[in-house]
């Protein structure tokens, strides 16, 4: 937790509530997942705990409203990321596991983390395939489950890299600094237009809400010379 009392938690935020609360201020950011929200091939325990992490959330609000508590509570999903999760993550894959592309470098979501540290919502979707698939799943449900059946399977193996070597997270922490990236650099983004324009909303939504003025402006001059 930070002098500021932001705590940026992947899940179990009592210890940093427990603090935040008796001071009546705080700021905790949930780190979740596109998968909260959909469900897919390979990653049942991954999606299954990304679930929990958006319940336990969605509880912890509620009981915070019911104190009328001020500590604010953010939730920030994530696209697939190039992390080093997958070097070290315990796999019966035939080739490297990899994350379902597109990918983007681990910074495209430490600044969106930043801005919600700065600028505190309640939820924030990073990236432009984060808010396809939440969107996909809310009102193409079957048609995704047709299209990850179909692609899901051979986008998460990378047939050009040989299987990690590094032994596996699962039981025990892997020992070490092992940096922030993982080893598809090559075909990551290091930029999403989604993130930037949350990062920079109010020109975004400015220049947004003067272009429909415009635009309904002609709409009603060419309505009258009519």
């Amino acid at each position: 937790m930070s002098a500021r009392g932001v705590a940026v938690v992947t899940g179990g935020p009592r210890a940093a509530l427990s603090r935040m609360t008796s001071r009546g201020t705080g700021h905790v950011i949930q780190v979740g997942s596109a998968l909260a929200h959909r469900g897919i091939p390979l990653q049942a325990a991954y999606c299954g705990a990304k679930h929990a992490v958006h319940g336990f959330t969605d509880a912890v609000v509620a009981e915070l409203t019911h104190n009328h508590s001020d500590v604010a509570v953010s939730l920030v999903d994530m696209p697939a990321l190039n992390t080093t999760q997958f070097g070290w993550v315990k796999s019966n894959f035939p080739e490297h596991p990899q994350p379902v592309p597109p990918i983007f470098e681990p910074e495209v979501g430490a600044r969106a983390i930043a801005d919600v540290a700065d600028v505190p919502r309640r939820r924030t979707w990073v990236g432009e395939p984060t808010a396809a698939t939440i969107l996909g799943a809310r009102f193409a449900g079957r048609f995704l489950d047709w299209f990850l059946a179909k692609t899901a399977y051979s986008g998460q193996v990378e047939t050009g890299k040989p299987r990690s070597t590094q032994p596996a997270n699962l039981w025990e922490p892997v020992a070490g600094d092992h940096g922030a990236r993982g080893i598809f650099s090559d075909d990551a983004h290091s930029f999403s237009p989604q993130t930037w324009a949350i990062r920079h909303r109010r020109p975004v939504f400015s220049t947004l809400a003067l272009t429909l003025a415009a635009a309904v402006g002609m709409t009603a001059a060419a309505a009258r010379r009519r």
